[in-house]
């Protein structure tokens, strides 16, 4: 089992280190830069299955492919917001429009600023969206090349830590930002091997909440230097990694999303998403 993981996706990213993580899969973890290049993954089957924020799925709809979903996790209220120096004369979302934004667009970065935006009658098109790739975005804030910056975990537990920027928008107020496990259709993956890959993913989180301290010593071991062990234990504590069914309800979430970004002109065509997901039976969760 070729099992994608991303840097952002903390889930994932612990499973790669963590004891007997899908052992009974044979997994193979593979790594790649951002979650925007699941989908193509997935396609070209360098990946069976993988992790990201709601956003990628739905573009990956979007492009034609048969998206299925496998879990989902708790909604992360903490793990996102908008940021902008503490000197800013920006106070409100509502000062945003016809500012220089950084974000990862067609991440979950994209919609948590158009439910923001939109809050205050303005539109994605009514910003200046700049694109931060995997790089930190906060030295263009303080240097004054963008206006404000949309920063996720653990770079943004470290961002609030300073005295010279000030948070205005947190994820938990505007949208769900929960991660969703999932894969296409074409790859294959019986009902056996999607109900197995959820139960896994629960037991990792609830094995990840009993210790936290443990988790963030393995996650700053495994490199990238985003965060020492106190910065990930407070990333990791602060999350719940509870795993779900994607079931109607998550289903539901996902469309009216795809609404949304339509609404905001991100997609050029309304999209009917197929409304097919895992139901996992609750004895399955741990």
């Amino acid at each position: 089992m070729k099992i994608g993981v991303h840097p952002s996706n903390l889930h994932l990213r612990l499973a790669q280190v963590w004891p007997g993580a899908f052992a009974l899969l044979d997994p193979e973890f593979v790594n790649y830069p951002e979650g925007r290049d699941t989908a193509r993954l997935l396609e070209s089957k360098a990946i069976d299955f993988g992790g990201t924020g709601s956003t990628p799925p739905i573009t990956a709809e979007a492009e034609g492919l048969n998206v299925a979903y496998l879990a989902a996790s708790a909604p992360r209220p903490a793990n996102g917001g908008i940021i902008v120096a503490k000197d800013s004369p920006i106070r409100s979302v509502s000062d945003l429009r016809g500012k220089r934004i950084s974000l990862i667009d067609g991440s979950f970065h994209t919609y948590l600023l158009a439910r923001s935006l939109e809050s205050d009658g303005i539109f994605l098109p009514d910003v200046h969206r700049v694109e931060t790739g995997a790089s930190d975005g906060l030295p263009a804030l303080l240097e004054g090349r963008v206006d404000a910056w949309i920063a996720m975990d653990p770079r943004l537990e470290k961002a609030l830590g300073r005295s010279d920027i000030r948070l205005i928008v947190r994820c938990g107020s505007t949208i769900p930002n929960r991660s969703l496990f999932w894969t296409l259709d074409e790859n294959g993956l019986g009902e056996d091997i999607r109900q197995h890959i959820a139960a896994e993913l629960s037991r990792i989180g609830t094995e990840v909440t009993a210790d936290p301290r443990l988790a963030a010593s393995r996650l700053a071991e495994s490199g990238g230097g985003d965060a020492d062990i106190d910065a990930w234990e407070k990333v990791v504590r602060s999350r719940d990694f509870s795993i779900f069914p994607a079931d109607g309800n998550i289903l539901s979430e996902q469309q009216e999303e795809a609404d949304t970004l339509y609404r905001h002109k991100h997609f050029k065509a309304p999209l009917r998403l197929k409304q097919t997901g895992q139901s996992i039976p609750a004895e399955i969760l741990p």
